[in-house]
């Protein structure tokens, strides 16, 4: 599907609607059928509406046409969104609602008096230019709105192509913009993205068999197919390459409208008037250009001084600057030179002026001469749901959290390099963090650190994923645990970075996978981690140890809730009994309250568990009466919370027994898709083969569950190998049942 195939759709749609105004006797005079919005573009795809306006002069009555004109249409099974406006009404309504004025900038004659349409047209497209400065402040807070709510088409998962950041509705929008006459966007290069965008809706429209404009995973084959294209990937790289030219042309055409606003046109000046920043970087307005005598072929920092400029000072680094460094700047040389070093660091900790000048980098072809390994991960998707971002676009974000954090470092300038690398291995079979090390290594090399900070580097990037890992699913208390962070990192000043590198890149990642509960694991653990590398001794972790238990009379359940910032930190305390974690698990899946964490021990003859939960207003009183319910046998949590076979495109339940986790239990892991109950189901598991839970550690991300349960026999320490394989299968049987 083509241009010439929305011509054809529009001629097709024209004719419908003239003939319809003809067949109604549709007066030459006074009245005018236009079309606005896709169809007055001439931009139908293959399920749009058609946008048709009846307008005339005041004074004529146009109710008994409107009936007669409408009603061809819908017979013909168009899809009609249609009204009736005198000329002044159209006027009225464009000067209230800058939606409408933007709309009927794009206004085209379809039938009846064209000097209505005409006067339509040219009265419209005045007021829109004599009031831009006024309105276009509340075209940008639309603007904004849409693109928070809906994300970037580079980069969401499932893209909108027409009103994500970047898509269809962007590409109206700046033409509307250059109607300003306030700022000037590339006519040509934004009409060939938008006209490929078009090509990949109506695709997507023969695709889906419907109007839609989200490409959901199932289109990217077809879309592929229809665009002559080896496979989903490239079909992907193709529309988020679109997407990202046009918001980056958005950006900056925002950007130049903002300079313009704060300037009088009284007070502009004639000439450009230059501000010397840096040795041959200048500011103009509100962009970095090269100053007076800049000699780019001399001077192989320049290109990394600009952009270190334009980010630290949240500019915009003129893309004819940046486009002129590439074709005539010298290179870099091998290694880089110690300023050039620098200047890269000071760009990666930007904070948020990184990602624009960013774009502009990758938009001009700089970047591919500064990091060609960058290809490596352009515009690639995630495969876990979780993350906001394709991988690219997750990597500058992590390097603009990384950007709030250097002040609790001793090496920044490691810091922001590693976080650039961190997932520089995607995109491979290997796994990403082993495939990525020896790439950070010799991108550290070029850069001409020194070797230790390359060894730095490189270990942070191999075991970037450790602490979280290691935080969310091994118990706190065992020794093992600090065991399996010590001996990866050695010394103090590595795990700094890694616990600073490893919330950045949590932040980065979406608001799930950094909850206030995670954060207190992580940094828990790099707090005895660190002691341990200094001193030798671990110290107990943050938790309950130790607290004072209330006095428990037989068969008696004390539930006490502590509000904290993501739900509430529910104690529970009961005497010590198998089986007693099921029942809690129990109530709280049978009250719908998501757990994200759970650690349980016996002191003395008494049993002890603390929950971190969604839930903030717990009823602790509820709670411990449902718990008592569940023990006497008066609720049966079978009925409720029965397990389910694996639905269709669901992965698998896995179990995995762990010995290298623990020296004094055995422990074992559960992955399964979240849902209310899993919990219980395996501690019921556990339970019915008598064997003791001493801790749980949830730990959940998007639609996936990773419960990892330190166990022991009731009375004798850990599992043998028999007992621990039945364990195993007797959670699988549980939480994935035969159909």
């Amino acid at each position: 599907m083509t241009a010439a195939d929305r011509a054809t759709r529009t001629e097709d749609a024209d004719a419908l609607c003239a003939k319809a105004f003809a067949a109604a006797n549709g007066p030459d005079s006074g009245v005018a059928m236009v079309a606005v919005g896709g169809y007055g573009r001439g931009d139908l795809a293959p399920y749009s509406d058609l946008d048709v306006v009846l307008v005339s002069d005041d004074g004529v009555d146009t109710g008994p046409l409107a009936e007669q004109v409408w009603y061809p249409i819908w017979d013909s099974g168009a899809r009609l969104d249609h009204s009736v406006r005198t000329l002044e009404e159209m006027l009225a309504a464009a000067a209230e609602d800058i939606r409408v004025a933007a709309g009927l900038l794009d206004v085209r004659h379809v039938a009846g008096d064209p000097n209505v349409t005409l006067r339509l047209r040219t009265t419209v497209l005045a007021q829109w230019r004599r009031d831009a400065r006024e309105r276009l402040p509340e075209l940008r807070a639309m603007v904004t709105a849409r693109h928070r709510l809906v994300g970037e088409v580079a980069h969401a998962a499932v893209p909108d192509i027409k009103e994500g950041a970047g898509g269809l509705r962007d590409a109206v929008v700046l033409k509307a913009l250059t109607a300003t006459w306030l700022v000037d966007v590339p006519a040509a290069d934004l009409e060939r993205c938008r006209r490929q965008l078009l090509d990949v809706r109506d695709l997507l429209h023969a695709a889906a068999g419907r109007a839609t404009d989200r490409i959901a995973p199932e289109h990217w084959e077809p879309l592929a197919e229809g665009l002559g294209l080896d496979g989903e990937r490239a079909a992907q790289r193709h529309v988020r390459e679109l997407g990202r030219r046009l918001w980056h042309l958005n950006r900056l055409a925002w950007r130049r409208v903002d300079d313009a606003l704060r300037r009088s046109s009284a007070a502009r000046p004639r000439r450009p008037e230059l501000e010397r920043i840096a040795p041959g970087v200048a500011r103009s307005g509100g962009e970095v250009v090269l100053d007076r005598g800049a000699r780019p072929d001399q001077d192989p920092v320049l290109l990394l001084r600009a952009a270190a400029e334009a980010a630290t000072r949240d500019l915009v680094l003129a893309p004819p600057t940046a486009a002129r460094l590439v074709r005539d700047g010298a290179p870099l040389p091998d290694p880089w030179p110690a300023e050039a070093r620098h200047q890269f660091v000071r760009l990666l900790a930007a904070g948020p002026g990184l990602l624009p000048v960013w774009e502009t980098l990758e938009e001009t072809g700089a970047l591919e001469l500064v990091l060609p390994e960058w290809e490596r991960i352009r515009l690639l998707p995630h495969a876990s749901v979780i993350h906001r971002f394709t991988v690219d676009r997750h990597v500058v974000e992590t390097c603009i959290e990384a950007s709030a954090l250097i002040r609790g470092v001793s090496r920044p300038d490691v810091l922001a390099v590693a976080a650039l690398l961190h997932d520089i291995g995607k995109g491979g079979l290997t796994e990403h963090s082993l495939a990525g090390a020896p790439i950070a290594h010799d991108v550290a090399t070029r850069m001409g650190f020194e070797q230790e900070s390359v060894d730095l580097i490189e270990l942070l990037v191999r075991h970037h994923l450790l602490l979280a890992s290691v935080a969310t699913t091994r118990d706190p208390d065992d020794p093992a645990t600090v065991e399996a962070i010590t001996e990866h990192i050695g010394t103090p000043e590595a795990l700094a970075l890694l616990t600073a590198l490893t919330e950045a890149d949590a932040k980065a990642t979406s608001a799930k996978a950094w909850t206030s509960w995670r954060a207190g694991l992580v940094h828990d653990l790099s707090r005895r981690a660190a002691a341990a590398l200094t001193s030798g001794a671990v110290p107990p972790p943050i938790g309950a140890d130790g607290i004072e238990l209330p006095e428990l009379a037989d068969a008696e359940v004390s539930v006490r809730v502590q509000p904290v910032p993501d739900g509430s930190r529910v104690w529970v305390v009961a005497e010590d009994r198998v089986g007693l974690l099921a029942e809690v698990a129990a109530a709280f899946a049978l009250r719908r309250v998501p757990v994200h964490a759970a650690r349980a021990w016996s002191q003395g003859d008494v049993a002890v568990s603390v929950w971190d939960v969604a839930e903030q207003a717990l009823d602790p009183r509820a709670l411990r009466d449902q718990i008592g319910n569940i023990a006497a046998g008066r609720v049966d949590p079978a009925l409720r919370l029965a397990p389910r076979p694996v639905a269709e495109g669901e992965l698998a339940p896995t179990v995995v027994i762990r010995p290298e986790a623990s020296d004094h239990s055995t422990v074992i892991e559960v992955r399964a898709g979240d849902r209310l109950g899993v919990l219980h189901l395996v501690c019921g598991a556990l339970a019915d083969l008598d064997i003791s839970v001493r801790s749980a550690h949830v730990s959940t991300l998007g639609p996936q569950a990773v419960d990892v349960f330190y166990v022991q026999e009731a009375h004798a320490g850990a599992l043998s190998e028999t007992r621990a394989a039945d364990a195993a299968h007797a959670i699988r049987d549980r939480v994935s049942p035969d159909e």
